[in-house]
């Protein structure tokens, strides 16, 4: 069944494929800024919303083209702003995005933020100088007690995690001491700490390498994008079948969880994310980055497909083998054998599933790699319809 399914995508995209490229479509790369604002959305994906966000089909459809706008607006937001820019994030309440600035930003600017369709807030500190206090605090050794950190422009600090029952630890307490040092840090608790999501050998599913088990993130030209700690360079990828794909080009983890394999042995690509049967198949368009607050989904080979929300970008996520930087944050669940598996928000690819805490029983969280910085890495192109 899931080899017939797998195909019945791939045939489908072929056609869709087929289609465009004769109209002359080019395909997406890594700075592509192309809007995909008028493809409307699948019925899958309207009935995912109404099912994790309790919307009804018309507030879905709002919420998604709402997101959407919002998406579009923030590099211009960015641009705009200029130093004044204090962080940006999409607000499920208002349907707009929030635009955070400090008291350099002139009158005019902030008239021409509000004229954009963005809501405006002043805050104390700038973007850059949230950047450079997280920037310090990667410089600095992680005990375990500590989980991740990110900067969170809401709060207009630096947001240290630290796991519940380890607090009080002598070495969590050093941290953060040296973290507060580096500049403005809130201190928020968590139960558990982060763990990537690799696991061993489990028949039928999409591809292994030695004992683990892995998820396929999105097509590239050439291969597929999935995490650094599903593979080391040169290690040879089987699919869900057992046949032979190829192997891992580039791989990089701790610092980074991104790597890419290349694809032949009669495999090809397509630009599909699997639906799992809960939503249809879902088409690849593009890959605008989401802002905070945005709806998101995730598919793997354990959990299948589940959505959510993303709570924070360019996070730091203190792993066990070491510190992973540059992640993006989501409420979304997420389990073992899911690494590697595609983050999409509408039909644009987000990025691949790092790690995370909790399970799809009783929920949790999950970090993902960006898709834009494993493209512009290695030099692939993002295989879109």
């Amino acid at each position: 069944m899931r080899r017939k399914r797998l195909l019945r995508a791939a045939g489908a995209a072929l056609l869709i494929l087929g289609g465009l490229t004769a109209a002359g479509t080019v395909p997406a790369t890594a700075n592509d800024s192309t809007t995909t604002a008028k493809a409307p959305a699948s019925e899958g994906l309207l009935t995912a919303m109404r099912h994790d966000f309790g919307l009804t089909r018309e507030q879905a459809e709002a919420r998604l083209a709402s997101e959407r706008a919002a998406t579009k607006l923030d590099p211009e937001a960015r641009r705009t702003a200029g130093s004044a820019y204090g962080g940006s994030w999409y607000d499920a309440d208002s349907g707009r995005l929030t635009v955070a600035v400090t008291d350099a930003a002139s009158p005019a600017t902030r008239a021409a933020l509000r004229d954009a369709g963005a809501t405006v807030r002043t805050v104390r500190h700038s973007a850059r100088e949230l950047d450079a206090a997280k920037a310090r605090i990667d410089r600095l050794k992680a005990p375990s007690g500590v989980s991740s950190w990110h900067v969170d422009p809401k709060a207009g600090t630096v947001v240290v995690d630290v796991v519940r029952d380890r607090s009080a630890d002598n070495d969590v307490q050093r941290f953060l001491a040296n973290a507060r040092a580096a500049g403005p840090v809130t201190v928020e608790t968590v139960s558990k700490a982060a763990g990537t999501l690799a696991a061993g050998t489990v028949g039928g599913d999409p591809y292994y390498t030695g004992n683990v088990r892995c998820s396929i993130g999105f097509s590239v030209y050439g291969g597929f994008v999935t995490a650094g700690h599903c593979g080391q360079p040169s290690a040879a990828v089987y699919g869900w079948d057992r046949s032979y794909v190829g192997n891992f080009q580039g791989s990089s983890f701790p610092d980074n969880d991104y790597a890419w394999v290349n694809v032949g042995s009669g495999w090809w690509t397509v630009p599909v994310v699997l639906g799992w049967g809960t939503v249809s198949d879902q088409l690849v368009r593009g890959s605008n980055v989401a802002p905070p607050g945005t709806s998101i989904c995730r598919s793997g080979s354990t959990t299948h497909w589940h959505c959510g929300t993303v709570l924070a970008l360019n996070e730091t996520v203190n792993y066990s083998q070491g510190a992973v930087r540059q992640l993006t944050k989501t409420n979304v669940c997420a389990e073992g054998g899911d690494s590697g598996g595609s983050f999409i928000s509408g039909d644009q690819a987000q990025g691949v599933t790092s790690g995370g805490w909790g399970n799809c029983s009783s929920g949790g969280e999950t970090w993902f790699q960006p898709i834009n910085e494993i493209l512009n890495r290695y030099g692939l192109t993002l295989h879109t319809a």
